[in-house]
């Protein structure tokens, strides 16, 4: 089972290679702690209104030590346009005071260590590992679930860890980061989530497992 899998991974890798030779990731940072940040604060708003956020929360407090000492609700006022906004505001503070106390004020590169800190969980903690560290990383956003689930990578796995786990049996190690954040464009721009995708201009519709029901069930 997991050969076809591979090779099947192997073809729409190389096939969004092509698709989208540069994607990359959508949240806008120069250093890591940003987007730390950034992908906290992404947690059920557009990356694109984060970008737009931390220009002023980062133009009031431009580093970590500053940060760390602002206070939850001043964090809150700034962030509330993102949504959940105290939560994200108490995990932020949290986050930057781990970071000042225990680490120096840097990032770790370790991925344990990440899930560590206050509001990184697994998703957040790939993602730095791959965009900062370029180690290996596989970033199970919705669309990554989705689209693997509509593709055939994965059988019905809904669970992030479990497509994680899934997943890392079949991707290339070194393949993984910029794998997720093609399927990111490939989401948002042809295999949407709350549309019918445009299957008619998918480069993955010869070989993609929803297509083939969706043609059978035509025919029938």
């Amino acid at each position: 089972m997991y050969m076809r899998k591979k090779e099947l991974a192997l073809e729409v890798i190389e096939r969004l290679k092509k698709e989208y030779p540069d994607a990359s990731c959508s949240l806008e940072y120069d250093q890591a702690w940003k987007l730390l940040v950034s992908v906290r604060l992404a947690a059920q708003c557009t990356d694109a209104r984060v970008n737009v956020v931390v220009e002023k929360l980062y133009g009031k407090y431009p580093d970590v030590a500053s940060l760390a000492a602002a206070s939850v609700e001043d964090i809150e006022k700034i962030v509330h346009p993102c949504g959940l906004g105290n939560s994200k505001a108490r995990d932020i503070s949290a986050c930057m005071k781990m970071l000042q106390e225990v680490y120096g004020g840097k990032v770790p590169d370790d991925f344990d260590e990440l899930l560590k800190l206050p509001g990184v969980g697994r998703k957040s903690a790939n993602l730095i590992m791959g965009d900062v560290f370029g180690k290996p990383a596989i970033v199970t956003d919705t669309h990554c679930i989705r689209l693997c689930n509509r593709i055939g990578l994965v059988d019905d796995i809904k669970e992030p860890k479990k497509v994680e786990m899934a997943l890392w049996k079949i991707i290339p190690p070194e393949e993984g980061s910029d794998f997720c954040h093609r399927l990111v464009w490939h989401g948002r721009e042809v295999c949407m989530a709350r549309t019918n995708p445009y299957c008619d201009k998918c480069c993955l519709q010869d070989i993609c497992k929803q297509h083939g029901v969706k043609s059978a069930s035509k025919k029938q």
